[in-house]
């Protein structure tokens, strides 16, 4: 009989493809270290693995040598995994894609809403008993109908964002590398951070996007603009993001993602206007439960032989 380890806590649902197909599921309680993956990688015919495991290529390597044959990965990114470690030993990657765009485009908006608005800031205020009432002049915000909306990356999840924008009667303009074909494509980066008033990040991360966002792209914001972040936090240098916030550099941002997770940078926490949330842009009870059968179903097509859809890498 087949193994399959899943290194952390999933749906139980999601787990259903596995159980039908006859394979034995493990799942571990907690998280696994780095070396317990290692030691467990070749007991394994396959791993359900999510964006906070490292499956690098000493786990894939210990995996080649006793049967492992597939890594599905929840989530659409897969940069916590060694793809081209895994296509030199023959090991299948699949990742879990179009299953979580609406959700993690709604949450991208409850960002762009919530830094905009001084949402955070002013519930805490609320909660705390600070809240003065009857004032005029405190909690002005920044309006998002009307607004410029710029969109780096305009792949299924920065278009659902796009739609969402216009409802709001925002004009969009957005950047990719090559051009869209589809109105407001901006072929310089820099002048898209210049025009827009809001600013939300949709690129995977890549050699080429890491640190794409810098203090000198920051810096081309207007004072009153906002920046989101929902794809990847080393897409982003936090601490000249952190600094722009604290010298008013720029109005506000909002995240859900960081460049060490599960730590934030405390000049991050410190700062004004931030609306920061833990990494929850997939987390709906439907899609993390669709994304686990996703992974899941990709793990038993390679298992029996089929080629799933959701191949990342051939095999």
């Amino acid at each position: 009989m087949a193994r399959v380890l899943v290194t952390r806590r999933v749906p139980n649902d999601g787990l259903q493809p596995l159980l039908t197909a006859g394979i034995a599921v493990v799942q571990s309680s907690g998280p696994m270290s780095h070396a317990a993956l290692v030691d467990a990688a070749p007991q394994y015919d396959g791993i359900v693995s999510l964006l906070f495991d490292v499956i690098d290529g000493v786990v894939l390597d210990a995996g080649a040598a006793g049967s492992l044959k597939v890594v599905a990965n929840v989530a659409v990114g897969h940069d916590n995994v060694d793809v081209a470690a895994a296509e030199r030993l023959g090991i299948a990657v699949c990742n879990t894609p179009g299953v979580l765009d609406g959700s993690t485009a709604d949450l991208a908006f409850l960002l762009i809403l919530a830094a905009a608005r001084r949402a955070s800031e002013a519930e805490a205020d609320l909660r705390s008993g600070r809240w003065e009432g009857g004032r005029f002049d405190s909690y002005y915000g920044a309006d998002v109908h009307g607004a410029v909306l710029g969109v780096v990356g305009f792949g299924r999840i920065g278009r659902a964002v796009a739609r969402r924008a216009a409802g709001f009667g925002m004009e969009v303009i957005h950047h990719t590398r090559t051009d869209t074909g589809v109105a407001g494509w901006t072929p310089d980066l820099d002048e898209l951070f210049a025009r827009a008033d809001i600013v939300t990040v949709h690129v995977p991360l890549t050699d080429e996007t890491r640190n794409l966002i810098d203090a000198r792209r920051i810096a081309l914001m207007k004072p009153t603009a906002v920046f989101v972040n929902t794809a990847r936090g080393l897409v982003v240098d936090e601490e000249a993001l952190a600094i722009a916030l604290e010298k008013g550099q720029i109005f506000a941002a909002g995240l859900d993602v960081y460049q060490r997770e599960p730590e934030v940078h405390p000049r991050l926490l410190a700062a004004p206007h931030t609306t920061l949330m833990p990494h929850i842009g997939s987390a709906t009870s439907a899609t993390r439960i669709r994304m686990t059968q996703l992974a899941c179903e990709g793990v038993v097509a390679v298992l029996e032989g089929r080629r799933p859809d959701n191949l990342v890498t051939p095999r």
